[in-house]
């Protein structure tokens, strides 16, 4: 299992809104070989953290699942795939938490979504994942019973323990 957080509240380079864009990585997702897109959460419209000026955020998870007789994809070179994805959507890398076109980041792998990676990048699981509703919310509509595998703590129970975050459906 693979869990993709997808999120932009920027338009595309053509105009494209960003649920639009959203929606066309999760088709890109699902075209990557040997990968196939299981289940997507309900899109989120969540406030930028750390608070700043910049646009709401649509948000979401895809689960993804390896082909069977794949071999098991090396985390380095997925996260290379999703930074050229968002490339291709327009993203701009610049400062932390800037408003983007597109942003994919891998928030878990592994049997169950428990592999534990320190480095090289990318870490796993996804090192603020346990810290941002827009991650843990959609993630509960993919996979309700995901434990983190780092902590030890339910998805449900770390989403609990949050400070309140501005984040609505779609």
């Amino acid at each position: 299992m693979i869990l993709v957080a997808i999120g932009a509240n920027l338009p595309g380079p053509d105009g494209t809104p960003p649920i639009e864009t959203c929606r066309r990585a999760v088709a890109a997702l699902d075209a990557l070989p040997g990968i196939r897109v299981q289940a997507v959460s309900d899109w989120y419209l969540t406030a930028p953290i750390p608070p700043s000026d910049q646009p709401a955020y649509v948000n979401g998870i895809a689960m993804l699942l390896v082909e069977p007789g794949v071999a098991e994809i090396e985390p380095s070179v997925l996260l290379a795939t999703l930074q050229e994805m968002e490339a291709r959507a327009g993203r701009r890398r610049g400062e932390p938490n800037a408003a983007r076109t597109l942003d994919l980041d891998i928030i878990a792998m592994g049997e169950g979504g428990q592999l534990v990676r320190a480095a090289p990048d990318p870490v796993l699981p996804h090192p603020r994942a346990h810290e941002r509703a827009f991650v843990l919310v959609p993630l509960l509509d993919v996979t309700p019973d995901w434990i983190h595998p780092v902590l030890r703590r339910s998805a449900r129970d770390l989403l609990r323990e949050l400070p309140p975050q501005e984040l609505s459906a779609l």
